[in-house]
């Protein structure tokens, strides 16, 4: 069980919101190592006011789908605006997993209202991916983006749990509505990554349009073209 001493807090984005950044941007990925589906980022940005961190707030691997839901509403009210951005099953294929997360952060930044987009990101992990894809942000209109990666931070900061759920929820409900599409894949369960019934599916079926074919797992499944 997840106790207080696990729950996310604030350190890291006050201390740049103290050294002069209004806004902070935690971000957050869901769907890397999946074989179907898309990649996802969240961005929940907070400021100043955003103090009490909702006492439920986690990252979202450490909640069950039906938690995640149950507080999803109450993590997207605390933060000062949230966005969702996603990278296509092909553009992993084409990219490169590091670049299609550069894509779909950049999707994500720029579907914020323009006057609330954070001049400060958190990134959770070791990869600072803002940098390696092509004509990632609008450096013109926002030159000084400074992003922080910080290992774990999904689990140590709000900002970045609270876009770990925005982006998990988001996600699996996009999953369950392919699922209707897909229904032999076990996609309203697995969401798109390993389960026994999705590797049944692709022995018998094979590879869809939604499946990621430059995956290692793909070589042993044919092409479906559905």
């Amino acid at each position: 069980m997840v106790g207080q001493k696990d729950r996310p807090g604030l350190s890291a984005e006050m201390s740049l919101i103290n050294r002069g950044y209004k806004l902070v941007g935690g971000v957050d990925e869901v769907g890397r190592g999946a074989w179907a589906g898309p990649l996802t980022i969240g961005i929940a940005v907070v400021d100043s006011t955003c103090t009490q961190v909702p006492d439920k707030l986690r990252d979202s691997k450490q909640l069950s789908e039906k938690a995640r839901e149950s507080i999803f509403p109450t993590v997207s009210n605390w933060c000062v605006t949230w966005s969702i951005g996603h990278a296509t099953n092909d553009e992993c294929d084409q990219l490169g997993m590091t670049a299609a997360l550069g894509v779909a952060a950049n999707r994500a930044y720029q579907k914020l209202p323009a006057e609330l987009r954070p001049s400060a990101l958190i990134l959770d992990g070791t990869i600072d991916f803002m940098d390696t894809t092509i004509d990632f942000m609008d450096r013109v209109s926002q030159p000084h983006i400074y992003t922080e990666v910080l290992p774990h931070a999904d689990v140590t900061c709000a900002s970045v749990a609270a876009a770990s759920i925005l982006a998990k929820v988001t996600r699996d409900r996009m999953m369950l509505t392919l699922s209707s599409l897909y229904p032999a894949y076990d996609l309203a369960s697995c969401k798109g990554y390993h389960s026994r019934a999705h590797v049944e599916a692709l022995a018998e079926h094979g590879l869809t349009k939604i499946h990621r074919k430059s995956w290692s797992y793909a070589s042993n499944y044919t092409i479906s073209g559905s």
